[in-house]
């Protein structure tokens, strides 16, 4: 390695992997077969609901260790966020039902897809003997998506919220992850596609960090700015 970085850390969802399709694609898919009414603007309807049900939600943080009431607690924290889209645009009698099946598809890896660049990332940085680590607010299903897209195997440690009992931004959950590999924060870079959660909660302990902004709707931050997971491998090269 020709600079100081030790370790890179990555956000899972929206960086290393993506939902096939879109999340109110996969809903409205189910939802119509427990009786949900569908409506031409219904995709439309459950995006705008989803995207203000998960920005009001609470941090997925639990007080509970057991890792059955973890799970229980994490299915909790979704189906009232789910509840709270249907019940903006449109509830339905077998709402329950729904949820059990939807809640089952999102651990399918098939409901996800890598994004191209991903694998031959990863090869590449484990080849130039980097650690690399996931720090996310995903919940536990992230390890049997993992699993099934055929990356687990890349990552030397997983960091998630539900586990830890912080969430991104928090600096904690950063704090957690540097410890597993037992590094200072200097020694590591962040990438994730959040500015809120990854760049500020990154920065704030004292990572390197950069934004993955696939779309480039952002023209400028004060931060690197990355197109594609393969640009992370030059952005090493110049931090010293």
């Amino acid at each position: 390695m020709t600079n100081s970085i030790r370790v890179v850390f990555f956000d899972a969802a929206d960086t290393l992997f993506h939902v096939q399709g879109s999340v109110a694609e996969l809903y409205l898919h189910h939802a119509v077969q427990f009786g949900f009414h569908h409506k031409p603007d219904s995709v439309t309807e459950i995006a705008q609901a989803f995207r203000r049900a998960f920005r009001e939600a609470p941090p997925p943080v639990f007080a509970v260790t057991e890792p059955a009431q973890i799970k229980q607690s994490e299915r909790l924290w979704w189906f009232d966020i789910v509840h709270n889209v249907f019940y903006r645009v449109g509830m339905f009698e077998r709402f329950d039902d729904f949820f059990d099946q939807v809640f089952r598809a999102f651990e399918d890896h098939r409901a996800w897809c890598l994004f191209p660049e991903t694998v031959s990332t990863l090869a590449r940085l484990k080849a130039q003997g980097f650690e690399l680590g996931i720090i996310s607010n995903f919940d536990s299903r992230l390890f049997t998506v993992m699993r099934g897209l055929g990356i687990a195997d890349s990552f030397d440690t997983v960091t998630i919220s539900s586990l830890t009992h912080a969430a991104k931004p928090a600096q904690q959950i950063f704090r957690i992850a540097l410890e597993k590999h037992a590094i200072d924060p200097e020694e590591a870079l962040h990438v994730g596609d959040s500015l809120r959660e990854d760049v500020e909660g990154a920065r704030k302990a004292g990572l390197h960090t950069a934004l993955l902004d696939r779309g480039a709707t952002l023209k400028q931050a004060d931060v690197p700015i990355l197109k594609s997971l393969e640009e992370v491998i030059p952005l090493l090269d110049r931090i010293e």
